[in-house]
């Protein structure tokens, strides 16, 4: 069963005005690295998240900072929500070294382990068995965290979820994992790659508690994403949420996008989760136009002052590109 916010409880003003910076942001940054990749100044593989900000800002909301959080290659909104540096981020889609991995990442292997976030994992389902491991070290340190990890649902067809799920609810250990259903994995439609297209109804055969909501509607994942943290925090067991969602743009920045309609596009543009936002504060009086502007003047700065940490950070100097490498010359 899909939920709504119907019940949602009321935010605050501050709340909901940081809220909403958080997704404008996530999505002028994804539309200035877009930008900046079709200029060379961006190079390799780019996967924008521009449509499923509410997912990220939603989840992370809920999370303390000593959970840990592991993502996709696509994981930039959710480094942004986890308040990791735009700069650095930039920085790191450059190949600077002042970017969060060292420029040793780019934009698939997004770092931090001061904020407990780790990566960025370009293979497509193999964080989910590492984040089973992470709670499990939790667990057996007798640590309060939780293990956050986001995948898509094209990993939801691969062998390392099955095995991810089976452990966590046969340990018992305290991680949420969070689908980004965006119904296209790489290029093939949900209805070409899974039997059952419930998701939700995967974690359930495990024993594990599962929920699909509407991943377009903040109000309905933050919702949801508390009831779950919570739940995992006082019961120790794994949680699975599907949040459906849908990405605008292609799959990278190499993709034709030939497996979708453009109207189809476009009708889930009408369900953008931002302006759904905006429109939800401006009702319940939380915000007025003059308070959107100012946002957005704020984000505007954040991404000119993120490319010019960018443009003006150094590259690795040539002596010391093994670095970090299995086998070093003494």
């Amino acid at each position: 069963m899909e939920h709504s916010n119907a019940n949602s409880k009321k935010i605050k003003r501050e709340e909901g005005a940081r809220l909403l910076y958080q997704m404008m942001l996530i999505r002028r940054f994804e539309e200035k690295a877009a930008e900046q990749y079709t200029k060379g100044k961006i190079r390799g593989f780019l996967h924008l998240y521009i449509g499923e900000e509410a997912v990220a800002v939603g989840i992370t909301q809920a999370l303390s900072e000593e959970d840990y959080i592991l993502s996709t290659y696509r994981e930039h909104g959710h480094a942004l929500a986890r308040n990791l540096d735009a700069g650095e981020i930039m920085a790191e889609m450059y190949g600077k070294r002042e970017g969060c991995s060292g420029g040793r990442g780019g934009s698939m292997h997004l770092f931090d382990t001061s904020k407990e976030f780790y990566g960025g994992n370009a293979i497509v389902a193999g964080h989910l068995p590492m984040a089973v491991g992470m709670a499990l070290a939790s667990k057996k340190q007798n640590k309060e965290n939780i293990t956050c990890c986001y995948f898509g649902e094209g990993a939801a067809a691969e062998g390392e979820f099955h095995e991810a799920m089976n452990l966590a609810a046969l340990w018992q250990v305290p991680v949420l994992f969070v689908c980004e259903n965006n119904l296209y994995a790489m290029g093939t439609a949900l209805r070409y790659t899974h039997a059952e297209q419930n998701l939700a109804k995967k974690g359930i055969a495990y024993g594990i508690e599962s929920v699909a909501i509407d991943g377009m509607d903040l109000m309905a994942v933050m919702e949801a994403g508390n009831k779950a943290v919570q739940t995992i925090k006082s019961t120790g067991k794994p949680y699975l949420l599907v949040c459906n969602t849908y990405r605008f743009r292609a799959h990278s920045m190499f993709d034709a996008e030939l497996y979708r309609d453009k109207s189809e596009v476009e009708l889930w543009k009408k369900r953008d989760p931002i302006p759904q936002f905006q429109q939800y504060l401006i009702e319940e009086k939380l915000i007025d136009k003059s308070g959107i502007q100012n946002l957005e003047t704020r984000v505007e700065k954040e991404i000119e002052k993120a490319v010019e940490f960018a443009e003006a950070g150094t590259w690795e100097p040539l002596e010391t590109l093994t670095k970090f490498t299995y086998s070093e010359k003494n």
